[in-house]
């Protein structure tokens, strides 16, 4: 049975997750590494921007800075995610690894197959998106959540899980946010920046988006559900996740990523990155 890194459980600022995130896929260029899989959670709310989203266009940039609401660009691309009572997921592994196709979409699928067998274990029936949707008239277009992706996660038809992607040097991260509870006035005024119709997309949104407290009889604990997301990882891809730290460089990469491109608008708000990166 393969054996894959498994990171602790760690709830951190929206600029750390994103940079250990990015040194972990950066050290896998430099060295070949256990396929990794990690969990986090977030300090406080925060908006995490695709790759190539135009933030002041996208996002309602002084809502969010009244309201305490940092913001962070990924280094994957898709939608904006509003990251408030969520657990994300990232993994980091080969290309040509035998257990994923070698594409974007074939990896969505094996890898919400693996979240839908986790999320059965808590009695929460989630299908695989067969294909794209998407509203008419949709100004919330900037919003991962707004419509699903093609082999993204579906419960009764509504979207529970957004996922995006990054592929370079053989390597890819894929990381998502599953929803543990969702408030669509919240996300209607963080990504609609004019707030035009916005009682429109908040109804949108009441009807295309769910959360796992929508589907459970009590409130679910995160490390519970880190847990049971592990166990389906194991069971469908037929592996072991054994617990390990990060190693001595990704340390090192993640603080020097952390301290001179995350915690700068440079990059944040403009996609600008340090042209003299390690």
């Amino acid at each position: 049975m393969r054996v894959w890194r498994f990171l602790p459980f760690r709830q951190c600022t929206a600029f750390e997750n994103i940079a250990v995130d990015e040194a972990v896929f950066r050290e896998n260029h430099r060295r070949e590494a256990l396929p990794t899989l990690r969990f986090y959670g977030w300090q406080s709310p925060a908006v995490s921007m695709g790759y190539f989203q135009n933030t002041f266009r996208e996002v309602d940039v002084k809502f969010c800075r009244r309201h305490g609401i940092d913001i962070v660009r990924r280094p994957t691309g898709g939608k904006a995610v509003l990251h408030d009572r969520d657990l994300t997921y990232a993994v980091v592994a080969r290309g040509n690894d035998p257990l994923f196709p070698d594409d974007i979409l074939g990896t969505y699928r094996v890898i919400s197959g693996c979240i839908a067998e986790g999320l059965s274990r808590i009695g929460i029936k989630a299908e695989i998106a067969d294909e794209e949707r998407s509203f008419q008239d949709n100004r919330l277009k900037t919003s991962c959540f707004s419509s699903p992706s093609r082999y993204e996660l579906l419960v009764a038809g509504r979207k529970i899980c957004g996922s995006a992607q990054v592929r370079s040097r053989g390597v890819f991260l894929q990381h998502g946010s599953i929803l543990v509870d969702f408030d669509p006035f919240k996300t209607c005024a963080v990504m609609l920046p004019h707030h035009h119709e916005e009682e429109k997309y908040i109804e949108q949104l009441w009807r295309s988006v769910t959360s796992i407290d929508n589907h459970v009889s009590q409130p679910v604990d995160l490390t519970m559900l880190c847990d049971v997301l592990r166990k389906g990882f194991e069971k469908a891809l037929g592996i072991r996740l054994v617990e390990q730290d990060l190693s001595p460089p990704e340390e090192e990469l993640g603080a020097w990523l952390l301290k001179n491109k995350y915690l700068t608008d440079t990059w944040n708000m403009d996609g600008k990155a340090m042209v003299n990166e390690p």
